[in-house]
């Protein structure tokens, strides 16, 4: 999609400092981080979210989770970090092409959503 931002990046129209990429994703810091360790990892092809993929998405999801954890590692969170996919209007997603956050860092992250 010409306008997205994500494809901008993942074709290297807008820069980005990558911690990791291979073929298929590219694993970016936020620009603005919600924790000392936030990683953004984005699929090269544009996929809307989430409720958009279907069977023949699986294998890169699958892909994306499994580097999860050396990004993380690498990035200074190696005792554990959270992965974080927003979905829709309703999940809190910002931008309309698939991505994953990865947050951690020394400190705990906390409760995933408030407690009652």
């Amino acid at each position: 999609m010409s306008d997205c931002i994500f494809c901008k990046i993942a074709s290297g129209e807008i820069p980005a400092k990558p911690v990791y990429e291979d073929d298929e994703i590219l694993a970016f810091p936020d620009i603005q981080p919600q924790r000392p360790v936030h990683i953004l990892v984005i699929p090269r092809r544009h996929i809307d979210s989430l409720a958009q993929v279907g069977p023949s998405d699986e294998a890169l999801l699958g892909r994306m989770l499994g580097v999860a954890g050396r990004i993380a590692e690498a990035q200074g969170s190696p005792d554990g970090f959270r992965v974080i996919i927003n979905t829709g209007p309703i999940g809190g997603q910002e931008v309309m092409h698939l991505h994953m956050h990865i947050v951690g860092g020394p400190e705990p992250v906390g409760p995933m959503l408030k407690r009652n």
